[in-house]
């Protein structure tokens, strides 16, 4: 199917861990995951390509190493391992749906997934399906913010959307702050100058450089991606330097 939407051509959407959980206090809610995959599966109907990370905090997080006597390193490992549970409970979703999804790892362990390049997942996006790069970039050190980023970069995607449990970035927690400003519209270096955590200043800073929209929205209201895609304004939107 052709996209209807010319705005957006191909999509790198990024997903926390903690977004598959629920209310739960860790892992995965299977009601849950069915939405998560449903707002997904509308998407790939649209004919937008569409690639994904997930994280794996809901599973495993590097703060909780120290306290397991973990190294830093090792932790990192745990936690990309974290990830590919969730791409491929997330794959197995989508597929449930009779959506067609690849999962590429940045890790080799090919009897589960295939190996990363980025020749194959422009080629598996072109022909449709919904491609899941899955354990990080590889390297400890990094988070799965960066990962997206630089996934986005490798596929040209037209925009990194960053999924959220609020209406895109504030200034400080809505939760805990009611009078906390919303942004609209920033620039990535109004991002790094304020200190606003949405994504680690690593991974704001590679999509300055490389001018990187990045759109940060509420994935718990529903159609939210379909309205982006349809060119309305949803969440906060970050782009290169105003004129």
């Amino acid at each position: 199917m052709s996209n209807p939407f010319p705005r957006v051509k191909r999509i790198l959407l990024k997903l926390s861990g903690e977004a598959l959980m629920g209310d739960d206090p860790y892992g995965i809610d299977a009601p849950v995951l069915r939405t998560v995959a449903n707002e997904i599966a509308a998407i790939g109907r649209l004919g937008v390509q569409l690639g994904i990370v997930v994280g794996g905090g809901n599973i495993f997080r590097g703060l909780k190493a120290g306290q397991l006597n973990i190294g830093r390193v090792a932790a990192d490992h745990m936690g990309m391992l974290a990830t590919v549970i969730n791409t491929i409970a997330l794959a197995e979703a989508l597929r449930a749906l009779g959506c067609e999804a690849r999962i590429l790892s940045a890790i080799q362990m090919e009897s589960i997934t295939e190996p990363f390049s980025r020749e194959r997942a422009v080629r598996q996006l072109e022909a449709g399906a919904i491609v899941h790069f899955c354990a990080g970039t590889g390297n400890p050190f990094f988070t799965t913010d960066t990962a997206a980023t630089i996934r986005a970069l490798e596929i040209d995607a037209d925009v990194l959307l960053k999924a959220t449990k609020v209406d895109g970035v504030y200034d400080a927690d809505p939760a805990t702050h009611p009078e906390a400003h919303f942004f609209e519209r920033l620039t990535h270096r109004e991002v790094l100058e304020r200190n606003l955590r949405v994504m680690d200043m690593t991974a704001i800073s590679l999509a300055m450089e490389r001018g990187l929209q990045i759109a940060v929205f509420n994935l718990r209201k529903p159609g939210n991606i379909e309205r982006f895609i349809r060119g309305e304004t949803v969440g906060t939107l970050i782009t290169g330097e105003r004129s």
